[in-house]
């Protein structure tokens, strides 16, 4: 598993959690859970400024 924050500080803002079968985005009691293939769809969209 891969854990990367989404701030400087660590402990204060959202984290991506991504394993083998699907990618965690979120913080404690706010989730979204995503199969690997949404995640890349997402992370393709993000990358050619569609989102």
């Amino acid at each position: 598993m891969k854990i990367v924050s989404l701030c400087s500080t660590g402990s204060c803002c959202p984290v991506v959690k991504i394993t083998d079968t699907q990618v965690e985005i979120g913080e404690k009691g706010n989730t979204c859970v995503l199969t690997k293939e949404q995640w890349e769809t997402l992370r393709d969209k993000i990358q050619k400024n569609e989102l």
